[in-house]
């Protein structure tokens, strides 16, 4: 398989390759074998080695989450391969900046773009509070005063700090005056600051039996089904754009306003782009679908997942199929479950 460097999004992806920098020997040697990288990205990769693992599973945890969000969709963050080191043509074919191919602009590319420099974050600062590098630990900044019935204490986790991480190799790519920089800088800090606005209190009893005479609360990320949740949301609200370009005295810049005057411009927290998306329904190498055929589909639903909208009114075969369960299960005191194996036939539809 071969990699392709398309911007940030996929130096990342090519980082999630087996983690195979753990098994390196030198820092050079390291850094110097992730294709791509721009000098930026080179001399923070050798300043923060110690948590470029982190960065790479960050990006599994990000590529994981969008196969899980669109597991019912047309597109269903198919990667080639079933690898997850990079995705498939829906984000590497597009326009050549400085002898790279860029992703397209699409709805589906600033998903991945968030959902990855998210994960980034969240990984990077989950390991901190783990203590498993030592540039990096606990949160003191935002304890604040104690409530009432609990006090600080625990390890509040960093989320400063692994947002630096991910904005300072996510976008060291993304300097450029053209439009597809400010559309993947806004995607990038849209799925940081998603961690910012989701993190919460988490507490731990103390006292005699469990009687949580006293309880100690700390800052915690929470788990990362919410980040994938919240950006999927963002990702059905997305705002469409369109590019403006301006004469400045260095040139052409590009910059984005929304295409519909009537709505409210994106915040922060919003997830932009500019190009209108493929239907996903057959393969098609020029706008880089992977099509529906064969996918499976659900039969009694009327949703995209359903037959009729997943498989583009194509039609579906149906076909039995014999699954192995456990069944017949029975609680003995005290403690362990024995359970007798069942042969259950299951009817399967795939689309045509």
């Amino acid at each position: 398989m071969s990699l392709s460097p398309s911007l940030s999004i996929s130096l990342f992806l090519s980082l999630a390759v087996g983690q195979q920098y753990s098994s390196l020997g030198t820092q050079p040697i390291l850094c110097g074998s992730i294709p791509g990288l721009v000098p930026k990205q080179l001399r923070f990769c050798r300043n923060y080695v110690e948590i470029m693992p982190s960065v790479a599973e960050g990006v599994k945890i990000g590529i994981q989450e969008c196969q899980h969000q669109f597991r019912g969709r047309r597109w269903n963050c198919t990667t080639i391969n079933n690898s997850l080191a990079i995705f498939g043509p829906v984000l590497d074919k597009g326009e050549r900046r400085d002898g790279f191919e860029v992703s397209k602009a699409t709805r589906e590319s600033a998903f991945v773009h968030a959902i990855a420099s998210a994960g980034v974050a969240f990984a990077v600062t989950r390991s901190c509070a783990e203590g498993s590098a030592t540039i990096c630990g606990c949160d003191a900044r935002h304890k604040g005063p104690p409530g009432e019935g609990w006090k600080w204490g625990g390890c509040s986790e960093d989320v400063e700090f692994g947002s630096m991480v991910s904005r300072e190799f996510a976008d060291a790519r993304e300097n450029r005056p053209d439009a597809r920089s400010a559309m993947n800088r806004q995607n990038n800090e849209a799925g940081r600051t998603s961690l910012n606005d989701n993190m919460f209190l988490k507490c731990k009893c103390h006292g005699l039996s469990g009687s949580c005479e006293v309880k100690t609360c700390w800052w915690s990320q929470p788990d990362f089904r919410v980040i994938g949740d919240y950006m999927k949301d963002k990702y059905d609200s997305a705002s469409e754009m369109v590019v403006e370009k301006h004469q400045e005295f260095r040139g052409w810049v590009e910059t984005l306003r929304p295409k519909y005057n009537y709505f409210k411009p994106p915040t922060d927290t919003d997830l932009v782009y500019y190009e209108t998306s493929p239907n996903f329904c057959d393969p098609n190498p020029e706008t880089g679908s992977f099509g529906t055929r064969d996918r499976s589909c659900n039969l009694t639903s009327h949703g995209i997942d359903g037959c009729d909208l997943l498989c583009c009114g194509r039609g579906h075969n149906t076909r039995t199929e014999q699954r192995k369960e456990k069944c017949n299960c029975i609680f003995h005191w005290c403690c362990y479950v024995s359970c007798q194996e069942c042969t259950r036939v299951y009817d399967v539809h795939t689309c045509k």
